[in-house]
């Protein structure tokens, strides 16, 4: 059992100073006073702190990602100190250019060796590649009965993408809401958007001419470009999610997005961020050529959050939600994730008024405390 006393809560709302206990994997009990009752609970003083919840990272290539300039710029697998280290308590985990050295056995064998290790780990099937890459030849399968695997990813407006069809993709997304709905999970189908001159449009089209929630598709790297921003900014008016990405567009970084989102009046809640960690970036000549390439990390998630609320004054509720219950809704894994009450998980960050982490819980497990890693992967040891 863990005793967090005397710190300010955010759940991300602001629920004043008290004490919270932490039993089982559960945050048990929120209160003003709560007496250590048990010589073996562990006291965490959080006196002049604030308490807010894990960080979600729902874009996260955990195996690595990159290969597009031969076997040398493949990027390697995450370790579980870096996303401790950022804050990170759940993760969603995901294929994206190379689907050939790589495979979706590889990615849920490392989900699951993260979740040993200590975190909450979820992953997409499928690739940028049509057909899906899968574990049981069935994306739909995939999802009913791979407990880790909550949705599907594809690539849209790429050339690395196969270019699938109107037909292709609009089946694609009635097998992922079918099987969301069949094992109760998410059932979404992520977008990796890239610079093509078709944007957002076959999306659009497929919603159009089908009866495909729009929830049930979620194009990611939307600030890539101005103008697929904008589409972007439509689809979320109209209900879609979106998700911003961190670390590589420095002009249209997520907190200056959403300040332009707020004043066009998009629904703030249908808007996500993630760090789109351990996959590569990289830039192309005219002639399609690389020439430039590098890897994005995790740590640029939180960063991202110290820059909203120091740099950009965002109101501090308001830019933890984007990080925490947004992320859990969007992922249907809310209450349980994301927030702070009573019998959800406990998930927790312990940050000073700086805004630097100090101590990381995660599924009621410390580790890191004070600054100092608790808990390592396997061979970090």
């Amino acid at each position: 059992m863990i005793l967090i006393k005397n710190i300010e809560i955010y759940s991300p709302e602001y629920l004043k100073t008290k004490d919270v206990l932490i039993s089982n994997s559960k945050i048990s009990l929120i209160e003003d006073d709560i007496h250590p009752f048990f010589n073996k609970i562990q006291i965490i003083d959080g006196t002049g702190k604030m308490l807010i919840p894990g960080f979600i990272d729902n874009h996260v290539h955990i195996i690595g990602g990159g290969g597009e300039g031969s076997f040398k710029t493949r990027v390697p697998e995450i370790t579980l100190s870096k996303l401790v280290e950022a804050g990170i308590t759940t993760v969603v985990g995901l294929l994206g250019t190379d689907s050939t050295t790589r495979s979706i056995e590889n990615l849920i064998a490392k989900a699951k060796s993260l979740k040993e290790e200590g975190i909450s780990v979820y992953a997409l099937t499928g690739a940028y590649e049509i057909p899906s890459p899968t574990l049981t030849n069935s994306v739909k399968s995939d999802i009913v009965f791979i407990d880790e695997i909550i949705g599907a990813k594809i690539a849209l407006s790429d050339h690395r993408s196969s270019s699938l069809t109107q037909d292709e993709l609009a089946r694609l997304a009635s097998d992922v809401r079918v099987a969301g709905m069949l094992a109760g999970k998410a059932g979404i189908l992520v977008a990796h958007m890239g610079n093509g001159k078709k944007g957002l449009q076959p999306i659009k089209q497929v919603l159009a001419e089908t009866d495909i929630p729009f929830r049930t598709i979620r194009p990611t790297h939307v600030n890539r470009k101005e103008d697929l921003l904008m589409e972007a900014f439509e689809y979320a008016k109209d209900g879609g999610i979106i998700d911003l990405t961190c670390g590589t567009y420095e002009e249209l970084s997520p907190g200056k997005v959403i300040q332009r989102a707020e004043s066009l009046e998009v629904p703030l809640e249908n808007i996500t961020i993630s760090s789109d960690g351990y996959g590569s970036w990289s830039k192309y000549d005219s002639q399609g050529n690389i020439i430039e390439i590098g890897a994005s990390q995790v740590s640029s998630l939180y960063e991202e959050f110290k820059t909203m609320v120091l740099d950009l004054e965002f109101d501090f509720e308001k830019a933890l939600k984007f990080f925490t219950t947004n992320a859990s809704k969007a992922l249907n894994l809310y209450p349980q994730k994301g927030t702070i009450i009573e019998n959800s998980d406990a998930d927790l960050l312990v940050i000073d008024k700086n805004l630097e982490i100090k101590t990381v819980i995660a599924k009621g497990k410390l580790m890191m405390h004070e600054g100092v890693l608790i808990e390592k992967g396997t061979y970090e040891q």
